[in-house]
């Protein structure tokens, strides 16, 4: 199983920018998906999931009506779509993958992650 972030970069508050991770060696539709992300001196929270059981999707309080997950489970790729982003959003986001049972903003319930990709929003 792996699992590759990619998509980030530098973006104005207001802006937009679209994460993809890429997964290999398993079936996509088989595994409940995770984006997580860790600012500078926090810990790592969980941002959005997207469930393998019945294609709903989660999002924490403050990225939702923001951010949007999505998956191709054919090209075997998932989106986090990043709209209206603010500075507070900066951070390393992560993917991550499990076969639990609809999804969560868990960290410790994911045994695959991949290596992050850096979102920094700033003017």
């Amino acid at each position: 199983v792996q699992l590759q972030a990619s998509g980030g970069g530098l973006v104005q508050p207001g802006g937009s920018l679209r994460l993809s991770c890429a997964a290999s060696g398993f079936r996509l539709d088989y595994y409940a998906i995770g984006w997580f992300r860790q600012a500078p001196g926090k810990e790592r929270e969980g941002v959005s999931c997207s469930s393998n059981t019945d294609g709903r999707t989660y999002y924490s309080d403050s990225v939702k009506g923001r951010f949007t997950i999505s998956r191709d489970n054919a090209k075997k790729i998932v989106y986090l779509q990043l709209n209206s982003v603010k500075p507070e959003d900066t951070g390393v986001y992560y993917c991550a993958a499990d076969q639990m049972y609809h999804c969560s903003l868990v960290t410790t319930g994911y045994e695959y992650w991949g290596q992050g990709t850096l979102v920094t929003v700033s003017a």
